[in-house]
């Protein structure tokens, strides 16, 4: 029978692995607040980014960033919802 030998390096190695691969893993996911449920201020930043990377320039995501720190992100934008992005959009001349 083969005989394995676990040393301390290939001990760091897999434990290094392991911390990369949950850090990479945990950025997607959204914040969660203390009592468990979602930061929903973090959910309405999110929501800005996501309506500027879809109408770029007609997108005011500055402004509405503001409006989440101001409200406490308590009204979050829906990108396709045209009544809660309103606000934030702009024509171009």
């Amino acid at each position: 029978m083969y005989k394995v030998k676990i040393t301390s390096f290939s001990i760091i190695c897999i434990a290094a692995i392991a911390t990369i691969a949950f850090v990479g893993s945990a950025e997607a996911n959204p914040q969660l607040d203390i009592l468990g449920g979602y930061d929903m201020l973090s959910v309405c930043i999110n929501n800005c980014a996501q309506c500027k990377r879809m109408f770029g320039e007609f997108f005011e995501g500055r402004l509405c960033a503001e409006a989440c720190i101001q409200f406490k992100g308590k009204m979050v934008p829906d990108c396709e919802d045209i009544n809660s992005i309103a606000p934030f959009l702009t024509k171009l001349n």
